[in-house]
This record gives structure tokens, sequence and C-alpha cells, in this order.
């Protein structure tokens, strides 16, 4: 019974869903020299539009976190979503989104 409610929340909460290195389960997008990468979560039974865009520098990789108010009923679909809003981001600021 234990195992039961142990997959239940795992289900839930999310669990499982990254890698070893803590990043996103979805596969990164090029665009315009950035890479996006879909990182939607649990949310109130529905999944939160959120994501990670990087662009390799000569200093390093440098990252910009977003989330977005919208949700969505499957992770598919919030996946799907970030990718146009990760876009969306990069189109309006480009690099000063790491300042």
């Amino acid at each position: 019974m234990a195992s039961f409610f142990s997959n239940l929340w795992t289900r839930f909460a999310g669990a499982g869903e990254r890698d070893d290195a803590g990043k996103s389960a979805a596969e990164a997008v090029e665009y315009k020299g950035f890479r996006i990468r879909p990182d939607p979560y649990p949310s109130r039974g529905q999944f939160q539009t959120a994501g990670t865009i990087e662009k390799d520098f000569e200093a390093g990789v440098k990252e910009y976190r977003f989330v977005r108010a919208e949700t969505h009923p499957s992770k598919a679909d919030a996946t799907a979503f970030a990718i146009v809003k990760g876009r969306q981001i990069i189109d309006e600021q480009g690099e000063r989104m790491f300042d």
C-alpha cells in the first residue's frame, strides 16, 4: 500500500522528470543562436509554463530562467508553449536578457 501512495506522489509531484544534472527532461530547441529548454512543472493539477534560455559566450554559458502565468492541461502543451514563449523573449530582448 505504501508503494501505491509513493508512486502516486511521484507522478503528482513530477519527480523523475529531470536528469541527474538537474536539467529539464525535454530536449533543447536551437533558435537564433540560443537554446530554449522547456521545463514545465506541475501546478494545481495543470502544468506551468517555464523554461530556460541559454547562450554560449566566451566567458561561458549564460542562462535566463522564465516562468509565465499560463498553465496547460498536459505537459506536452506546456512544453510547446514554453518554446513559443522562449522564442518571443529572444525576439524581444536578445542578449539583453542576460544583463
